[in-house]
C-alpha cells in the first residue's frame, strides 16, 4: 500500500512573533540551525519514507504564495487549501477525503510543519514500524520521551506493551497540560510521554473513525469528498469549511478510538513552541547566549538576542530575556513570560492602530 504525508501547515506562529507574522508564519522561518525553513526541513524528512508526489500540504489559502515558493516540488493539486482554519480534526479530515478519492486507500503519515527532529534514522524506524502495526487496523501515535519537566504539553499515559519483542503499547489515556507538580509526577514515574501530534494509520481507518466519532465533521467531509476533482471543488470547501465546527483531532478521535497505540520516540523531537527553543536549536556562546545579527553583547547571560535588521543592538549587563529586533517592531521580554505570548499579541489586535505589526 502507497505511504502518504499529510503535512499540516495553517498555524500563524504567534508565539515567535515579532519575526512570525500574519504573512510570514513561523513554519515558514527559519528558526532552527539550519538554512532551510521549517516546512521544507519536515518535507526532506519524510520524503526518505514518502515520494515527493504523495505529500500533501493543508494550508491556509492565505499562505498560498509561500507554500509555492518554499516548496516548489510538491505537486500543485497536493496541496490543499482552507478556507479558515479550524483546528486539526478538519484538516486532517479534509486530506483524509482528496486522499480517498485519489488512492481508494493508503496509509497515512499525519505530521505538523513547525517541528525539528534531530535523530533521522531513529524518527524513521519509528515510522516504519508505525507502519506495519497500522495494518491491523491501529492508529498509531509517536509519543515522545520527556527529556525534563514540561508543561506546555499534553502527555500520553502508556497503558499495557503490544507486543513482546517491538516497543509499541496501547494507550490508556491521553492528558491534557498539567501544572508543574503533575507534569513532575509523570516525569518522575516514567510512564508518560508527550503528546506529538503525530499520526500514523491507513487513510481508510481515519476516515472512517471521523465517520463513527465525529459524524457532524464526517458529513462535510463526505461532500466535500464527493466534490474532489469536480469544478465545484473549491465552493464546497468554502462552504463546508464555514460549518464545521473547530475541534482538535485528539478530542474528537483519539481520545475515544478503541485500537490507538503509541510508540516511545526519542529521536530529538521539539514542537519548538516559543521563543525558549531557539536555545535548544542552536549553539550558545560562552556566556549562554543565542547570538544571531549584529549584536554586541556585554556582562549578559543566558539571554537570546536576534537582530534582522542593519542597526546595531546592545546589550549590557542583561540577564535571561528574550530580544527580537526586526525592521518594524522589538519584542522585549523575560523569558519565563514567554508562555505568555499570546496575551501581548492579544493585547496588539486591540489596538487598531497597531494591528499592522501582527
Amino acid at each position: 500500500m502507497k505511504n502518504v504525508a499529510i503535512i499540516m501547515a495553517g498555524g500563524k506562529g504567534e508565539r515567535f512573533w515579532p519575526m512570525s507574522r500574519n504573512n510570514m508564519p513561523k513554519q515558514f522561518l527559519t528558526l532552527a540551525d539550519s538554512k532551510l525553513s521549517m516546512i521544507q526541513l519536515t518535507v526532506n524528512r519524510i520524503s526518505q519514507i514518502v515520494n515527493e508526489n504523495d505529500i500533501f500540504i493543508v494550508t491556509s489559502k492565505s499562505y498560498k504564495d509561500l507554500v509555492y515558493e518554499q516548496l516548489p516540488n510538491i505537486k500543485r493539486e497536493n496541496i490543499l487549501f482552507e478556507p479558515q482554519r479550524k483546528n486539526t480534526a478538519p484538516c486532517i479530515g479534509f486530506a483524509t477525503a482528496v486522499i480517498k478519492k485519489r488512492y481508494s486507500d493508503a496509509n497515512i503519515i499525519v505530521l505538523a510543519s513547525d517541528s525539528v527532529i534531530t535523530n533521522q534514522q531513529l524518527f524513521v524506524n519509528s515510522i516504519e514500524l508505525a507502519l506495519r502495526y497500522a495494518q491491523k487496523q491501529n492508529i498509531i501515535t509517536l509519543g515522545i520521551v520527556p527529556s525534563y519537566i514540561e508543561t506546555g504539553y499534553g502527555y500520553i499515559e502508556l497503558g499495557e506493551k503490544n507486543d513482546k519483542y517491538e516497543p509499541i503499547y496501547k494507550v490508556n489515556k491521553f492528558v491534557e497540560k498539567p501544572d508543574y507538580e503533575k507534569a513532575r509526577q509523570y516525569f518522575i514515574s516514567g510512564n508518560y510521554l508527550w503528546n506529538s501530534g503525530m499520526f500514523i494509520s491507513k487513510n481508510s481507518v481515519m476516515y472512517d473513525g471521523i465517520k463513527k466519532y465525529m459524524p457532524e465533521l464526517f458529513e462535510s467531509i463526505q461532500r466535500i469528498y464527493n466534490s474532489v476533482d469536480k469544478d465545484d471543488f473549491s465552493d464546497v470547501v468554502e462552504r463546508e469549511f464555514k460549518n464545521i465546527k473547530s475541534e482538535s483531532i485528539d478530542y474528537g478521535l483519539m481520545e475515544k478510538y478503541p485500537n490507538m497505540c503509541v510508540i516511545p520516540g526519542n529521536f530529538g523531537w521539539d514542537d519548538v513552541g516559543n521563543w525558549l527553543a531557539v536555545e535548544r536549536l542552536n549553539r550558545i556562546d560562552k556566556n549562554k547566549n543565542v547570538i544571531d545579527g549584529n549584536i554586541v553583547s556585554v556582562d549578559s547571560f543566558n539571554n537570546i538576542i536576534i537582530n534582522k535588521t542593519d542597526k546595531l543592538v546592545a546589550t549590557s549587563g542583561v540577564e535571561n530575556m528574550v530580544i527580537v529586533n526586526t525592521e518594524d517592531a522589538l519584542l522585549v521580554i523575560p523569558k519565563d513570560s514567554t508562555k505568555d505570548m499570546k496575551k501581548l499579541i492579544k493585547e496588539i489586535e486591540n489596538n487598531s492602530s497597531n494591528k499592522r505589526y501582527l
